[in-house]
C-alpha cells in the first residue's frame, strides 16, 4: 500500500460499523459508550503543562546561532512612499528580556522560548555554498552558491525586504549575479519579494517553481483576499503593539512584511518527483509534495552539499491543516505520506535540512528524526480524528480530549505555536464531514445576533450574564466566560461594561495561550472590542499579481462580487475582445457566467476590445480609454453597477 496515497482505504473504513467501546487516543484504555452506542471522550490526563517541557534542551538555540555572520543593521525597510515595511528593531525588547534573563509573566513560558528563537536576524551560513538571511520577514531567503553567480529561494513577501536581504548577503559575500530563482510554492511569502531580487523580471534568469504554481499563487489572493486580509490582520496580530504584553510572533515567524507584492511567472515547471535539473553548475533533484502545507509544493536535495531544503513541509513548530485566517483545509494525510517519503529520500543523503522558517536541522540522525516527529504528528493527528468519527464524535468533540503521545508532544518541534491540534483536528473533521455534525438541532441555528438575543433574555439580561460570567471566570471557566460575555456583546454591542468585561477575558486567555496566532485573535479582540477596528496596513499588491490573472479569473473575480438580488431583472449579453480570443460575458438570473473561443457572439450587445492592462485599469475605475466599444455602452454600465464592492474593515467581534 502506497504511503502517499491510501485514500480508498481510509474511504473504505470510514463506513465500519462503531463498536460499543472505544479507545481513547489520550489515555490508550477501553472508555464505555454512552446509551445508544454514542462513545463518551472520558477523563484524560492533561497535555503536557507548558513549564514541564525540557527547557535545559538548549539544541534549537545552538543551531539558530549557528554560522552566523552578520546582523542587519539598516534600520527600517522602507517603501518607496516611506511607509515602514519591515522594522527589525520592533522586536528588540525581546533580545533585551533574553539578554537579562527576564522571562515576562505576559507570556506563555513556550512560546516566549519561540519568540527568543525567532527574534534571531541577519545572515547564516548553513554549509558550503549555502546562506540564508532570517529574521527579515516572515520566511527566509536562501541563497545557494552556484559557479557564477547565486541561485534564490523563495524571495520572501516584499520587494523591499528581499532587496534588504539580498544587499545584506552582497555586503558579506560579494556583489554575485542572481543566475536563478525557485519558488517552493505558491503562498505569498515565497514569491512576493521577487522584484527585489530581480527588478526587470527573469529575462534570462531561469525561475523554477512546482507545476501548477500560476493558478494558485493568483487564485488565493483573488475570490476571497478581502476576509483573508482581514482575517489576517487577527491571525498576525498586524496592530498590536511589539511588546510582551501584546504581540510577540506569531510562532512560524515574528509578522509579515508590509511592502510591494511582485510575481514574476515561472519560467519552467518542476513536474515530477526524481526530476533532476543543474542551475549554475549546482545539481538539484525535486521530490513533488502537491497537498501538503500548500496545494503545490516541492521539497529538493543538493546531492553534491548534502543538504535539503525542506520548504514548508517540516518546520520547528506543528503547521496548520486548516490557517485561520481562511483557506482550504490541507490534507494532513498526505502530508504524512510525502513525509514518509522524504525520510527514505533523505536518510543517508543530507547532513543539513533546512526550510523556509526557522533554522537549520544539522546531522543525519537529527534531519530524520525531525522528519519522522513530524512525520508522525500529522499522521497521528489524521487516523485518530478519522478514527473518532467513525466513532460517532465530532470534531469539537474530539479536539476536546485529543491528545499526542508523550513521544511527540515532548518535542519542540511539535509544539502548537503556529497551528494547534485544537484547530487542527477540526479541519481534519471538515475535510471529511463538512460543517454539519449530524444534529438537526445545528442544522438550521439562528446567526448570531438573533442568537444573543434570544440566550440573553433566557438569562434575564445584560446584568445576568455579566453576572453570570464573573460566576464562571472566578471558577477558571474563561472559555465560557468568554461565549457568554460574547451573546452579551452580540446582543446590546452599545453596552460599554460588557465590552470592557469581554476584552480583559480574551486578554487573559491570549496570554495564557502558547499558540501565538490564538493569542494574537484573543489580544486583537480585546483592542477592537476597547477601542473599535483599527485600520490595518498590508502589503500592497503590485501589478505582476493583477497581470498574471488569465481573463477568466478576472470574470471569476467580477462573478463573485456580483449583487445577486440587484442583477435579477439584468440580461446582459458582452464580448470582451483581450488578446486575439473572445471572452463571452453573460450576466442572466443574477449570475455572471463566461465562455471563450476565437469568434464573437453573434448575440453580444457590447464588444469591448482592449488589453488586458486596459482591462484592469478599467475595472479599477480608470475609464474606458484607448478601449474600443461596439454596441450599447449602458450594458458595462449596468454590469459594473450591481458589483459589491468588499468591505476590508467588516467587524469580527461584534455584529
Amino acid at each position: 500500500m502506497s504511503p502517499i496515497d491510501r485514500r480508498g482505504f481510509v474511504a473504505a473504513t470510514m463506513g465500519a460499523a462503531a463498536a460499543a467501546v472505544s479507545l481513547n487516543p489520550q489515555t490508550a484504555q477501553a472508555v464505555p459508550a454512552a446509551p445508544g452506542g454514542r462513545p463518551r471522550p472520558g477523563a484524560t490526563p492533561s497535555p503536557t503543562r507548558t513549564d514541564d517541557l525540557p527547557y535545559d534542551d538548549e539544541t534549537d538555540f545552538a543551531d539558530a546561532d549557528r554560522g552566523f555572520v552578520a546582523a542587519f543593521t539598516g534600520g527600517p525597510v522602507t517603501t518607496a512612499a516611506g511607509r515602514v515595511a519591515w522594522d527589525p528593531a520592533a522586536y528588540d525588547f525581546v533580545r533585551e528580556a533574553e539578554a537579562e534573563g527576564r522571562t515576562p509573566g505576559t507570556v506563555d513560558p513556550s512560546l516566549w522560548r519561540q519568540a527568543r528563537l525567532l527574534s534571531r536576524q541577519g545572515l547564516y551560513r548553513v554549509t558550503d555554498r549555502i546562506y540564508q538571511v532570517r529574521g527579515l520577514d516572515l520566511s527566509n531567503m536562501t541563497i545557494v552558491e552556484g559557479d557564477t553567480g547565486i541561485i534564490v529561494i523563495d524571495p520572501l513577501i516584499s520587494a523591499e525586504t528581499a532587496a534588504a536581504a539580498l544587499a545584506l548577503y552582497r555586503a558579506h559575500r560579494g556583489d554575485r549575479p542572481v543566475r536563478a530563482m525557485i519558488y517552493t510554492h505558491p503562498h505569498v511569502d515565497h514569491f512576493g519579494g521577487c522584484r527585489g531580487v530581480l527588478p526587470d523580471g527573469a529575462g534570462d534568469v531561469p525561475v523554477l517553481a512546482p507545476k501548477g504554481f500560476m493558478e494558485h499563487a493568483v487564485s488565493e489572493n483573488v475570490y476571497v483576499g478581502t476576509a483573508m486580509a482581514r482575517r489576517a490582520a487577527y491571525m498576525y496580530g498586524s496592530t498590536l503593539p511589539r511588546n510582551a504584553a501584546a504581540q510577540v510572533g506569531c510562532g512560524l515567524g515574528l509578522t509579515v512584511s508590509l511592502g510591494t507584492v511582485g510575481l514574476i511567472a515561472p519560467t519552467r515547471s518542476i513536474g515530477a518527483t526524481g526530476e533532476e535539473v543543474t542551475l549554475d553548475g549546482v545539481r538539484i533533484r525535486f521530490q513533488l509534495t502537491p497537498g501538503t502545507e500548500a496545494q503545490e509544493e516541492m521539497n529538493f536535495l543538493f546531492p553534491d552539499l548534502r543538504a535539503v531544503c525542506m520548504a514548508e513541509n517540516a518546520t520547528h513548530t506543528m503547521h496548520n491543516v486548516l490557517t485561520l485566517r481562511g483557506a482550504q483545509v490541507r490534507d494532513a494525510h498526505a502530508w504524512a505520506g510525502y513525509l514518509t517519503e522524504s525520510i527514505g529520500l533523505y536518510a543517508g543523503t543530507a547532513d543539513v535540512a533546512f526550510a523556509s522558517h526557522h533554522w537549520p536541522t544539522w546531522g543525519n540522525d537529527a534531519i530524520v528524526a525531525l522528519l519522522t516527529h513530524q512525520r508522525d504528528l500529522y499522521g497521528y493527528l489524521h487516523d485518530q480524528t478519522v478514527r473518532l468519527i467513525n466513532q460517532g464524535l465530532t470534531g469539537t468533540e474530539i479536539a476536546e480530549t485529543f491528545r499526542l503521545p508523550p513521544a511527540l508532544e515532548g518535542v519542540w518541534a511539535n509544539r502548537g505555536y503556529y497551528g494547534s491540534l485544537s484547530h487542527n483536528v477540526k479541519a481534519v473533521y471538515q475535510r471529511y464531514m463538512g460543517w454539519f455534525d449530524g444534529n438537526p438541532a445545528h442544522l438550521w441555528e439562528h446567526p448570531p445576533v438573533e442568537e444573543a438575543r434570544r440566550w440573553v433574555e433566557t438569562l434575564g439580561g445584560q446584568a445576568a450574564v455579566r453576572a453570570r460570567a464573573r460566576h464562571y471566570a472566578d471558577r477558571g471557566d474563561l472559555r465560557f466566560a468568554v461565549t457568554l460575555l460574547n451573546h452579551a456583546v452580540f446582543d446590546d454591542p452599545r453596552d460599554l461594561r460588557t465590552r470592557r468585561q469581554l476584552a480583559e477575558l480574551h486578554t487573559r486567555l491570549g496570554r495564557k495561550a502558547e499558540n501565538a496566532v490564538w493569542r494574537n485573535f484573543s489580544l486583537t479582540a480585546a483592542q477592537e472590542l476597547l477601542h473599535g477596528v483599527t485600520p490595518h496596513a498590508t502589503a500592497s499588491l503590485g501589478p505582476d499579481m493583477y497581470l498574471a490573472l488569465t481573463v477568466g479569473q478576472i470574470v471569476d473575480s467580477l462573478a463573485v462580487r456580483v449583487d445577486g438580488p440587484r442583477a435579477w431583472p439584468l440580461r446582459i449579453l458582452m464580448d470582451w475582445h483581450v488578446g486575439g480570443t473572445y471572452w463571452h460575458l453573460r450576466l442572466v438570473n443574477g449570475l455572471l457566467t463566461w465562455t471563450s473561443d476565437d469568434r464573437p457572439a453573434a448575440d453580444a450587445g457590447l464588444t469591448l476590445t482592449m488589453t488586458k492592462p486596459q482591462l484592469l485599469r478599467l475595472l479599477a475605475g480608470g475609464g474606458t480609454a484607448g478601449i474600443a466599444m461596439t454596441g450599447d455602452p449602458s450594458l458595462l454600465t449596468g454590469l459594473l453597477a450591481v458589483l459589491d464592492t468588499p468591505r476590508p474593515d467588516f467587524p469580527i467581534v461584534t455584529p
